[in-house]
């Protein structure tokens, strides 16, 4: 694996765990797609740095609990936007 691949996942990792964010926020904050992360997270790490993999995991799967937690704040919010726009 190139260098530059494996520097790059372990900086998503880092930034992840750092912050506690999402696969889409990190790629957000670094400017590539989330497919990109996705793949060296959840592909590459675990080859590079096993134990930062599981520190990820933990993360991640936290994010992914609360998911559906997150989705309906979102539609909450866009309701109470449209709600107020048509007083």
């Amino acid at each position: 694996m190139k260098e530059y691949i494996e520097k790059r996942a372990t900086e998503f990792a880092s930034y992840i765990i750092a912050n506690k964010c999402t696969v889409r926020d990190t790629a957000k904050v670094f400017g590539i797609s989330k497919s990109t992360v996705h793949k060296d997270i959840a592909d590459r790490l675990p080859k590079i740095n096993r134990r930062l993999f599981e520190a990820v995991r933990i993360v991640l799967d936290e994010n992914k609990s609360k998911r559906h937690i997150r989705g309906g704040m979102a539609t909450r919010e866009k309701y109470l936007k449209l709600k107020q726009a048509d007083m």
